[in-house]
């Protein structure tokens, strides 16, 4: 008996060698996009790389690829038809996303997804990191046997090396915002004083914990001329790495102004007109500053907008808080009162930052300023360094050891 279709062996045959063809078109495409990728090629050219693939080698005629940037999709290539409105693309990703599976479209009843043949979700690691629509396929291509996984390989490849180079500039930019911050904080320690007087006119100690690597409170100790010395605890508003530099650029302002025969009224006065140029208003500093004569054992001070220093003579126990508003926030100060005392011997001042008295809002963890003079005067017989351990002492066991999310600075003088 004869076979009734003598062409079918051979047709079947063709079959095969252009099935095999096809299969070797696809793994040469492939090992192109690895070789592009191993070779940091820009995302554009992979892009482009698989327009390519998917006009030529797929007969690909609509093509939408759609990358999911935090909780959304955006199209990063498409080609045929004009592309629809994002809201339709993402109404697809809603209800199809969930199966986690290619689904054919073209007898879906919803316009919006059946202008498409197929869908086709890429996943990396549970996650789903893109989608793609599909169209307009010649009759005999049998996409969904053959060519989905293809397709979905390729796009698995492309995507997770824009994650890899995604992840690589982000760990590029943490890299460099570490090395900011060290250059920061290494800049930060050289602008506080690292040695302070302690002989038998004065002594002075203190106490400096920035809540990150850097911090945005400041205090520095001047010695004006063999009579006087001046000394300033500051606090600027906002943290981290702006903070400190416009903390850097104020101490430079304080310095240079220090220098200059003007009193402090008018050095305040300037600070603030720098301090507003710098940050137009939008920062501001609050500061305790006092100038100290050793000869007429006079202090002058300003008080502008800090946490009042306290001052303990003999059994009197008082702040210091005169002065005038918070410094940057106007163009121009709206009053200046400078406070002036005759220090007794054996005086002390106490000047500090509000990360002593505050700590996340919560009052029951929280040092009040009553409390810290208690503090203060019943141990005021005992060396600055061990007053200042005592208040940081405390601090810790209001606070059950619990890192706070401010500063915390100390500056204490005792005038002999």
């Amino acid at each position: 008996m004869q076979d009734q279709n003598p062409f079918s062996e051979t047709d079947s045959q063709v079959d095969i060698v252009e099935l095999l063809l096809k299969r070797q078109a696809e793994l040469s495409a492939l090992l192109e996009v690895t070789r592009a990728i191993n070779s940091n090629v820009p995302s554009q050219s992979l892009i482009e790389m698989l327009e390519m693939i998917m006009q030529n080698n797929l007969r690909v005629k609509k093509f939408r690829l759609m990358l999911k940037n935090i909780d959304q999709f955006y199209c990063v290539s498409n080609f045929g038809d004009e592309l629809e409105e994002f809201e339709d693309l993402q109404l697809i990703a809603d209800q199809l996303l969930p199966s986690k599976v290619p689904q054919q479209l073209t007898k879906h009843p919803n316009p919006i997804f059946n202008a498409y043949d197929y869908f086709i979700p890429v996943h990396h690691k549970e996650e789903t990191l893109a989608f793609v629509l599909v169209g307009k396929f010649k009759n005999e291509e049998k996409l969904l046997d053959n060519s989905v996984d293809y397709i979905q390989t390729l796009i698995n490849v492309i995507i997770v090396a824009f994650e890899n180079k995604k992840l690589f500039k982000e760990r590029l930019h943490r890299e460099r915002l570490t090395r900011e911050v060290e250059l920061a904080r290494q800049v930060q320690n050289m602008l506080i004083p690292q040695e302070l007087p302690n002989n038998l006119f004065l002594d002075v100690a203190s106490v400096y914990r920035p809540h990150q690597s850097i911090g945005g409170d400041f205090f520095d100790f001047i010695q004006l001329n063999n009579d006087e010395f001046l000394w300033c605890v500051a606090d600027v508003s906002g943290k981290g790495i702006s903070a400190a530099l416009i903390m850097a650029n104020f101490q430079a302002s304080l310095r240079a102004l220090a220098s200059l025969d003007i009193g402090l009224p008018e050095l305040v006065k300037r600070l603030n007109t720098n301090v507003y140029k710098n940050t137009k208003g939008d920062r501001f500093i609050t500061l305790f500053i006092g100038m100290y004569n050793d000869k007429t054992r006079l202090l002058n001070y300003i008080n502008a907008g800090h946490n009042a220093s306290i001052i303990i003579e003999k059994d009197k126990i008082s702040t210091l808080a005169k002065g005038t508003t918070m410094i940057g926030a106007f163009d121009e100060l709206p009053f200046i009162n400078q406070g002036v005392l005759i220090l007794e011997p054996d005086t002390i001042i106490f000047n500090y930052t509000d990360g002593i008295v505050e700590f996340d809002g919560d009052e029951e963890q929280s040092l009040t300023e009553d409390n810290l003079m208690n503090l203060l005067f019943e141990n005021r017989n005992k060396p600055l360094k061990q007053l200042n351990n005592i208040i940081i002492e405390k601090i810790e066991e209001l606070r059950h050891q619990e890192e706070a999310s401010d500063d915390i600075t100390i500056l204490s003088l005792k005038i002999n």
